[in-house]
Formats: C-alpha cells, sequence, structure tokens
C-alpha cells in the first residue's frame, strides 16, 4: 500500500516517478485553491507532507490530517512550518541543509554580476536596436559583505574571495574566527563595510526587517543589496525608497516579502533585478533535495531515524 504524500510545492513534478517508485503516493497541491481542496479531500487518509520554508504548513491544517507523522522542507528553511503544532503531535520535521547551497551562492554571484553590470538592462537596450554602451562599477578586488555565514554564505564567500579577489566581511548570530573572513557584529557595521552586501540569513521572526532603512543608508549610494534569502529580512518600503532615492545603488532580489506578489513600485525601479525565488531550482539543486527528501521519508516510515531533522533553532542561513 503506497503512503498518501501531500506536495504543496511545484519544483518537483518531474521527479514524481521517482517518488513514487519509492512508496509514495503524490497529491500534487501546489496553490492555495488545490492545497485547501486536496486536505479537505484526502486530509483523513495523508502521512506525510513535502514543502519548503516559504510555502510552510499551519497548525489547522495539521490537525486536519489526523494520520500525519512527517513533514519534509525541501530546502534548508522552515521558517513557515509550525514546529510547536508538530512538536505537540509528535511529528517529525525534516530539512535539506546544504543541498541547494552550491545553485543558490551561484545565483547570488549572477544576481550581484547583473544588478552592478546592469545585464537585464543592457540586453533590453541592444533589443530595441540600441548599441550605445551601459556603465557599471567591476567587482574584483571590491568588498563583499555577508549576512549569514551558513552553508550558503560559505559557498557565496569562496566565489568572492576565490573568483574575485573580494575582501570578505560577515554578520553572524557568533562569530566564525575558523573561517577567516572579517566579522562585524551588527548588520550595519557590516552594511558600512561592503560595496556589496548578500543576504543569507534564514527567514522567521528573529530576522524580519534586519535590513532595514539604517543599514541600507549605510550601505550607501554606491552600495549594492543582493537577497537570496527571504524576503522578510529586508523592509520592503525601506528598500524600494533606498532604490528610488539612488541612496543605494542597486539590487538583486530573487526573493521578496508577500511572494508571489510583487510590488508595482520595486518592478518599475530600473535599478533592481528581479528572479522568482528559483536561485536552488537548478537541475543538479532539485535532485539533490529531492533525493534527500526521500531518504528523509523512507527512514521515517522504516521505523529508522531521518537525515536531517529540523531542531528548535534556526538553521545558520537560508
Amino acid at each position: 500500500m503506497s503512503i498518501p504524500l501531500l506536495i504543496l510545492i511545484d519544483s518537483v513534478q518531474d521527479y514524481l516517478p521517482a517518488i513514487e517508485a519509492r512508496g509514495f503516493r503524490p497529491i500534487l497541491a501546489p496553490t492555495d485553491a488545490s492545497r485547501a481542496q486536496a486536505i479537505a479531500e484526502y486530509g483523513a487518509d495523508i502521512r506525510a507532507v513535502l514543502t519548503r520554508g516559504a510555502t510552510g504548513l499551519h497548525a489547522d491544517e495539521m490537525a486536519a490530517m489526523p494520520r500525519l507523522s512527517i513533514v519534509c522542507s525541501l530546502g534548508v528553511g522552515y521558517e513557515n512550518i509550525d514546529l510547536a503544532a508538530a512538536q505537540d503531535r509528535g511529528i517529525v520535521v525534516t530539512n535539506g541543509p546544504g543541498a541547494n547551497a552550491v545553485s543558490v551562492a551561484d545565483h547570488a554571484m549572477a544576481l550581484l554580476l547583473g544588478a552592478a553590470r546592469r545585464l537585464p538592462q543592457a540586453d533590453a537596450w541592444v533589443r530595441k536596436g540600441h548599441w550605445s554602451g551601459y556603465m557599471g562599477p567591476q567587482v574584483s578586488g571590491k568588498r563583499l559583505g555577508i549576512m549569514g555565514l551558513g552553508t550558503i554564505g560559505m559557498e557565496i564567500a569562496r566565489r568572492g574571495a576565490n573568483g574575485f579577489g573580494m575582501s570578505v566581511g560577515y554578520y553572524n548570530r557568533r562569530a566564525r574566527p575558523e573561517s577567516g573572513y572579517a566579522y562585524f557584529d551588527t548588520p550595519r557595521a557590516l552594511a558600512a563595510a561592503s560595496d556589496f552586501l548578500v543576504v543569507a540569513t534564514p527567514g522567521g521572526p528573529a530576522t524580519r526587517n534586519l535590513v532595514d532603512a539604517e543599514v541600507l543608508d549605510a550601505l550607501g549610494p554606491d552600495g549594492y543589496l543582493i537577497n537570496i534569502a527571504r524576503g522578510s529580512v529586508v523592509d520592503t518600503q525601506a528598500l524600494i525608497s533606498a532604490l528610488a532615492e539612488r541612496r543605494i545603488a542597486g539590487a538583486g532580489l530573487d526573493v521578496v516579502e508577500g511572494e508571489p506578489s510583487v510590488p508595482d513600485a520595486l518592478k518599475e525601479l530600473d535599478n533592481v533585478v528581479l528572479t522568482p525565488h528559483s536561485a536552488g531550482r537548478s537541475p543538479e539543486a532539485v535532485a539533490a533535495t529531492v533525493a534527500l527528501f526521500l531518504d528523509n521519508a523512507s527512514a521515517h516510515f522504516a521505523g529508522k531515524p531521518v537525515l536531517t531533522p529540523v531542531r528548535d533553532a534556526q538553521p545558520e542561513a537560508a
């Protein structure tokens, strides 16, 4: 008998045969409407849920699934999964630390380069029949600041330091002297010492609006903000104002608060590059995260310990 698995994300459709081969019966519900319908229709039977941090799983949804025993987050984040409700029910929660770190770090550097050298704008300009150059600062040798020196943050730091000869500083919940990078004890101090500030922290209440107007002002009119973490970490209105008033030079955003809805004021700006929360969606990263999910879920239903259980503390980086 296959195990009913509710899937709340749309990035694993190509892997449904592999999921079925491991003994699961996928119930795909990636939209709000299909999610509510699936829980109403199949809630009594569902034993596992596959989600991600931004998509989450709420206490009332868990309550509607009496046989639910495991919730798996495809990536490292789990900020919108109700851990207290899961713990009360004895529901195991897992995540996927490190599985997509390489892909996310690659994307962070792509956003950094795209924002600095205005690549989307230059592309659009050429397609309109023009051929005058766009000016943008070089990246090599500049100062790279990283908020959140976890697995992803370290991958970004290596690319900046080893690939572009950048000096690297970081802000973290705790100093990591073994990294060899410069530690700053506040986001503002890091921003003031950075040309490019990359956000790689977890989401959740502890990091909400960590990048506020004061941090953006410290980054300054020649500075760039890159966010591949969670939209909630950045004060959206403060960012829009800073970009519109040229108090920072530009931004590259893979995430925005309230996604998939993007503020019109943000879309209208010509100094921001936007991507649709796709940093971790390379074929290699999705394959690795799905494989880890399957190993966790299979171990759980075989009565064995899961490989990557979520504890109460948030991870070091998104």
